[in-house]
């Protein structure tokens, strides 16, 4: 008795494991976390087979061509399984977000920042007496993610574009000019 059920057992668990790795397919994943606007490069992406439900929109390993050298659309950390959605254009600013632009100097700015960086962005000088512009104080900060780095030719000053909450992107656009900094933040941290 006990040999039989050993053997309808085994005859199971063979059946099972058979028919769960045929309809496994090799998709798109990532290897690493990439922000948005990261530009995709053969580094960033693995190939992983699984087994989708019909009507998943996922990217086959062999389309890896197709993605290589364009944007991502949104932020996804590693391991996430590439969809069409996620690499473009992206869609911002999103509804309750708000896109502006800053002026800063070299030395107001690391060089390394680049589309899909988290900054915080910081107030370090005092609103200057009858100036134009409602200021803030010295230290007041708001979290954004850049969204575009665009040098603005002989004066030297890199117009930085950021993506963050709206009513915050008001505020930050009453900065003036020469009065602010950015620090990166680790990719994870908002």
């Amino acid at each position: 008795m006990a040999g039989l059920l050993l053997v309808v057992l085994c005859v199971g668990g063979a059946v099972w494991w058979t028919t769960s790795i045929q309809d496994r397919v090799p998709v798109l994943a990532l290897a690493k976390p990439v922000p948005l606007g990261h530009v995709l490069t053969p580094a960033d992406l693995r190939s992983i087979d699984v087994s989708a439900a019909p009507g998943v929109a996922l990217i086959p390993a062999d389309r890896a061509a197709s993605v290589l050298g364009r944007p991502m659309a949104t932020r996804l950390g590693a391991g996430a399984l590439l969809t069409p959605d996620a690499v473009g254009a992206a869609a911002i600013p999103a509804e309750g977000r708000a896109v502006v632009a800053v002026g800063v100097k070299p030395g107001q700015f690391p060089p390394e920042v680049a589309a899909g960086a988290p900054v915080t962005v910081v107030v370090i000088a005092a609103p200057v007496a009858g100036g134009s512009g409602a200021g803030q104080a010295p230290g007041t900060s708001w979290h954004a993610t850049v969204v575009g780095v665009t040098s603005a030719g002989t004066d030297q000053t890199t117009v930085v574009s950021l993506e963050l909450d709206a009513v915050e992107a008001l505020q930050l656009a009453q900065v003036p000019a020469g009065q602010l900094t950015l620090v990166m933040q680790p990719g994870g941290e908002r």
